[in-house]
């Protein structure tokens, strides 16, 4: 199991450190496009549809990678209180994996599959002259996110499993999820 936890974190800690590269770009993107149209009037469809892609982008591969380190929205008055434990921590974010993040992650996959298969088969571009092209692309990060949420929601069910039954005490998952977890002591006496 910490094979399976290990990979899916490797493949997100990859695709964020990736998309780190992308928020670099969209701003020198726009710093580029401001100074362009500041001082010589000079204004670009093209440069504008690069910065809301870039930004599409930066949100919808970054998903998961946010969810990896607990840094996303959460809304929760019970999770951060000193009264749960590391172990009723697991058991909450257990629970808001197997029932809510996975099935909206599965229903999203489904129902983005005809929207991005129709943009593919249509080679869809932007409506805008002088717009970019192959929109198709950008359209096929949708689904693309929430495969890469699923992925880590399984890397945390195992890891929320690994906390709650004690084992895990590996340094290298402390931390994951949210989860300050120590090794469970066992009394040999």
């Amino acid at each position: 199991m910490k094979l399976l936890i290990t990979s899916i974190n490797t493949l997100n800690e990859w695709v964020g450190r990736v998309t780190a590269w992308l928020v670099l770009l969209m701003v020198l993107v726009i710093v580029y496009d401001v100074m362009m149209r500041r001082f010589f009037s000079i204004g670009s469809v093209q440069l504008q549809e690069l910065q809301w892609h870039l930004f599409a982008l930066t949100f919808l591969l970054g998903a998961a990678y946010t969810f990896k380190y607990d840094e996303h929205v959460r809304v929760d008055i019970f999770y951060q209180s000193r009264w749960v434990s590391d172990v009723g921590r697991a058991w909450i974010n257990l629970l808001g994996n197997v029932f809510l993040l996975i099935p909206f992650c599965i229903l999203i996959i489904y129902t983005s599959y005809p929207f991005v298969s129709a943009s593919f088969f249509q080679m869809e571009t932007s409506p805008d002259p002088g717009g970019l092209p192959y929109r198709f692309l950008l359209k096929s990060a949708i689904p693309l996110c929430f495969i890469l949420l699923l992925l880590q929601s399984i890397s945390n069910i195992a890891t929320s499993i690994l906390v709650i039954t004690g084992y895990n005490s590996h340094p290298k998952y402390h931390g994951c999820c949210g989860l300050d977890v120590k090794p469970i002591e066992v009394d040999k006496g």
